[in-house]
């Protein structure tokens, strides 16, 4: 990239100095170099449309790209590619692999693979050996690598000591004391579990997972945070009562963060009676009264961060009976579409943007970006008003798991501009 210039566009910045400012903003060479009202073209690259925005780059806290190990459902670049169309310049990958991402090696390769592209790559190392629950992963030599903080993904803790452990040990690492990501649901009271346990699971026959086993878990881990001290997050929280709990843990001044999965703040699990595995997802969709939940916990701040638990699965473990097929879906290009969609009308833009560019943030201890001349550009475009349908020529991930194709949405992504590099939505390059 030489020099762009964005005409006429609205800076969404909460906390910034131009939040709210319709500005033409030039970027040469990487670097924000001018804001104004009407800015000359020269030799700049122009872009302009009419609803065009502009924030701080927006950041995801749960990707998986399936490397190493199945890079035929993704693979790292691909996944980087998904993350620039959904509006994201830094995204955080899990270490659930094949082999696992817990050590210094693993690290190395997902910062070398991703290294020059647009998207910057947040690598996540895992927090035990094999993310087995049984011994805590060399976090030290994880965090000189790179790592920004540590999960088992959708593996439960069970062991509570080893629990306390990695918050105490945690506190010692270089730099602020990473998060430490859990996804809070008891394996005992949802083994064998295919959805939310309620009204809709009784009706289709199919075993439901409680909201109490997110409920005991996220309780006991919120006592030893509370005990030991340390960043506790807690990861797709999908319950009313997961919300509660954070808030009261955050009002009592302990260090907690939390996000949600766009796709829980849209969905309910009525969308199941068809038996659609398209739908099927850990935490499993809830019923309307925890969704309403969730979308007050992104409005009163209790949920830092949106995200789009994007979890990429090939035909052969998607397209199966619903009881045999995988559990996850594909979000990275969905995701800000979704939960715009989601909570408009109920919450203001300012706060979206917030849970997409500085939560995420925070939640990393990374530092906050505002749009400034002088900064080097790390910026998301967007349309909050457009109105469009979601087709295959829309998604760049390799697997296309998601129940969005046709689906009708308010908001969409539009392009990134970050790390040297534009990248723009078709629609906007033509």
């Amino acid at each position: 990239m030489t020099e762009l210039l964005l005409k006429q566009v609205k800076v969404m910045d909460p906390g910034g100095p131009h939040h709210d400012a319709i500005l033409d903003i030039r970027v040469r060479d990487g670097v924000v170099t001018e804001l104004g009202e009407r800015l000359m073209k020269g030799a700049a690259r122009e872009v302009s449309r009419e609803g065009l925005h502009l924030s701080p780059g927006w950041v995801d806290l749960r990707a998986h790209f399936r490397e190493p190990g199945e890079e035929w459902k993704q693979g790292i670049l691909n996944g980087l590619d998904a993350a620039a169309r959904g509006g994201f310049t830094a995204v955080a990958v899990l270490p659930s692999t094949t082999p696992t991402i817990d050590g210094r090696a693993g690290i190395d390769h997902l910062l070398h693979r991703s290294f020059g592209h647009a998207v910057k790559l947040l690598p996540l190392g895992g927090l035990t050996k094999g993310l087995k629950g049984e011994q805590l992963a060399e976090l030290h030599d994880q965090r000189l690598a790179g790592a920004v903080g540590f999960t088992d993904d959708l593996h439960a803790i069970r062991n509570t000591r080893l629990m306390l452990l990695a918050l105490q040990y945690s506190q010692g690492l270089p730099g602020e004391a990473p998060p430490i990501m859990v996804q809070p649901s008891d394996p005992y009271l949802t083994a064998g579990s295919q959805m939310h346990e309620g009204a809709m699971s009784t009706r289709l026959g199919l075993k439901g997972a409680p909201a109490l086993a997110e409920q005991v878990l996220l309780q006991r881990d919120i006592a030893l945070l509370a005990y030991a001290g340390g960043h506790l997050h807690v990861v797709t929280v999908s319950t009313a009562e997961g919300v509660a709990l954070v808030r009261d843990a955050k009002a009592r001044g302990l260090k907690v963060t939390a996000s949600v999965a766009a796709h829980h703040l849209l969905l309910d699990d009525g969308c199941l009676r068809g038996f659609e595995t398209c739908y099927k997802v850990w935490p499993p969709l809830r019923d309307p009264g925890h969704i309403e939940a969730l979308r007050e916990g992104v409005k009163d701040g209790t949920i830092d961060a949106i995200v789009s638990d994007h979890r990429p699965e090939d035909r052969e473990h998607k397209v199966l009976e619903y009881g045999q097929a995988a559990f996850g879906i594909i979000g990275l290009e969905t995701s800000f579409a979704v939960a715009n969609t989601a909570l408009k009308g109920r919450m203001s833009l300012r706060r979206t943007i917030e849970r997409y560019a500085h939560g995420p943030r925070q939640v990393l201890g990374l530092p906050k970006v505002h749009v400034t001349e002088g900064m080097s550009a790390d910026l998301s475009l967007f349309d909050p008003e457009e109105n469009w349908t979601c087709e295959a020529t829309d998604l760049v991930s390799r697997s296309h798991n998601t129940p969005f194709l046709g689906q009708r949405f308010t908001g969409r992504a539009l392009g990134i501009v970050a790390r040297g590099q534009v990248v723009l939505h078709p629609v906007l390059s033509r």
